[in-house]
Order: C-alpha cells, then sequence, then structure tokens
C-alpha cells in the first residue's frame, strides 16, 4: 500500500456569513495549496468542522474537492460520526466519487475505551470502502480516546486489510515512533502535529503529515522537511521554532479552528465564520492577533497565492 510523502493539509470549511457551506472557493483553496508545497487535503476533520456538518454537506464538499483538485493531489475524506451508519454511508461515498482515501477519528460519544471497541468501528467503516486505504485518527484531546496505539496496529493486523496507517495527532514521540517500527515499518505514520516535525524527523518518521497550521504556514513546515533532507539542521530548526512561534499566537486566539482560520481572512482568502457553538473572533481580537503575527514577521513567510 502506498505511503504518503510530504504534507496534506487539513483544511478549513469555507462558510457564507450566514453559516451555509460555501463550495465556490475550494478549487482556488486547492491550488494554492499545491503552490505551497502540499500535497492533498484530509477534508471534513476537526479543523473542517466535520462534526458540525450534515451528511449532506460533507458529501457536496467531498464531491467539490474532488471534482477541482489539481492532478495528483490526494483528497482524503474524514468520515467519522457519532453514527457508525452515518460513517459507512460517508465512506461508500468517498469510494464512489473517486476520493483517494479515507479516514476516522473515534467518535466523540460514545466514548470509546478499549481497543476492541475502536477495532470494530474501523473495521465496519474501512469494509465499506475496500478499494481505498483507511487511516485512524488518533486525536484523544478531542474524543477521550487514551488508547495505545502500538496495540491497535496489532489488533488490526491481518484483520483491516486497507488499514493504511494511523494519523497521530498527540504528543508521544516514543509511542509514534515505536508505531512507525512495528512490523518493519508496515503502517503509515502520518505525522499530525506541526510543532514537532523536526524531533520526529530525527527519529526516522514524519515522512509523511496531516496538519492543520499548513493552511497558512505550509511553506515553512514544508521547508523544514526539505532543508532536513539537505542536511541544513540550523534551517530546519529555524523554520520548526517559527512554525512554533506561529502556533503561540493561535493559541491566544482560540487554537487553529478559530484563530487559524481567521489568519486566512489577514492573508487574503476569507473562509468566512466559524459554526456555532465555537466563538468567533471579535474584530478587535483579530486586530491583537494581526499585530502579534507582524511582530513575528508572520506575513513575511507565510503562504502564498
Amino acid at each position: 500500500m502506498e505511503k504518503i510523502i510530504g504534507l496534506i493539509d487539513a483544511p478549513f470549511t469555507p462558510f457564507h456569513a450566514n453559516g451555509d457551506v460555501n463550495l465556490e472557493p475550494i478549487a482556488a483553496y486547492a491550488a494554492m495549496l499545491q503552490k505551497n508545497g502540499l500535497k492533498g487535503v484530509f477534508i471534513n476533520g476537526s479543523s473542517g468542522e466535520g462534526y458540525m456538518l450534515t451528511t449532506d454537506e460533507r458529501k457536496a464538499l467531498a464531491e467539490k474537492w474532488v471534482s477541482c483538485v489539481p492532478a495528483g493531489f490526494k483528497v482524503i475524506v474524514h468520515v467519522g460520526s457519532c453514527c457508525l451508519r452515518e460513517s459507512v454511508e460517508l465512506a461508500r461515498h468517498a469510494q464512489q466519487i473517486g476520493a483517494w482515501g479515507i479516514g476516522s477519528m473515534a467518535p466523540p460519544f460514545p466514548k470509546i475505551g478499549r481497543i476492541e471497541e475502536l477495532v470494530k468501528y474501523c473495521e465496519q467503516i474501512a469494509a465499506a470502502a475496500p478499494e481505498l486505504p483507511f487511516y485512524y485518527y488518533h486525536i484523544p484531546a478531542f474524543n477521550g480516546a487514551f488508547l495505545p496505539m502500538l496495540d491497535l496496529l496489532k489488533a488490526v493486523d491481518g484483520r483491516i486489510p486497507n488499514f493504511a496507517g494511523i494519523k497521530y495527532t498527540f504528543e508521544s514521540l516514543y509511542e509514534y515512533n515505536q508505531c512507525r517500527l512495528y512490523a518493519n515499518g508496515k503502517y503509515d505514520m502520518l505525522h499530525g502535529q506541526d510543532e514537532t516535525i523536526l524531533p520526529s524527523l530525527a527519529q526516522g518518521g514524519a515522512q509523511g503529515g496531516i496538519g492543520g497550521t499548513t493552511n497558512y504556514n505550509g511553506r515553512e513546515l514544508v521547508a523544514i522537511i526539505d532543508a532536513w533532507k539537505r542536511g541544513d539542521i540550523e534551517a530546519a530548526r529555524d523554520h520548526q521554532n517559527f512554525a512554533q512561534e506561529v502556533i503561540n499566537v493561535i493559541c491566544h486566539f482560540r487554537g487553529n479552528i478559530v484563530g487559524g482560520k481567521r489568519i486566512m481572512k489577514l492573508i487574503g482568502f476569507d473562509l468566512g465564520p466559524n459554526r456555532v457553538p465555537f466563538q468567533n473572533m471579535t474584530d478587535e481580537e483579530e486586530q491583537r492577533m494581526k499585530a502579534e503575527l507582524e511582530s513575528i514577521h508572520f506575513f513575511d513567510r507565510c503562504n502564498q497565492f
């Protein structure tokens, strides 16, 4: 099974001012991401407010992304839901429309607390799209599924034929690396924390990744990997440290989903508001965030159109 090389973006969902999904910006969005070095998108996930979308909206977004991405640009569709039958439906749909792959996090309700529960959940979703690689999206801060991922790999090995790997968005580089080494590197371990790409590269990981700050800071994150590959450790450190400075800023403004989405407006690509219950930024907060970004020279280094 193909392993992803390079960084995949987790895009925001564009909304109109009234909260309706806005499909119009997506073609330009995909072109911008490719221009700045990204290799694909992982849509309808946490950055895309996927759990706050209807099934029809999720299908419409998937169809639009698949129809307009540049050649060779991967579209992975997050199909996770608190309703397993909805996930199965979304997985079938993703295969029908020609998506590159699918993925799912554990549902936030009911909370999954055992490996076998998680395997059965993944098994039914993956079986609905047998021609596509399936990725488990490990983000326990979102859903409380603090389960050992090495045990998950052992449990799915030989049981879920199209289980491709894990989008690993958690702090344990030790566990991430143990999963990467399992069965001589059988599974694709996509690095999911933009703030720790460089230390993961030093372990041999982060050959592929999925991130959220790549929406606006993709050039710098791609540059970490490029600098590492050419042996320029000082440049790699500079790019990684800058990426952490950007993350420090968005943490002052309710994180990537809220603050990061507003950054898109500041770089000239307004994707609209967040859905309730997210608290959208005020104009005053936007100006304060802009000043913080200017103080670290963000606008000289961010994604370009």
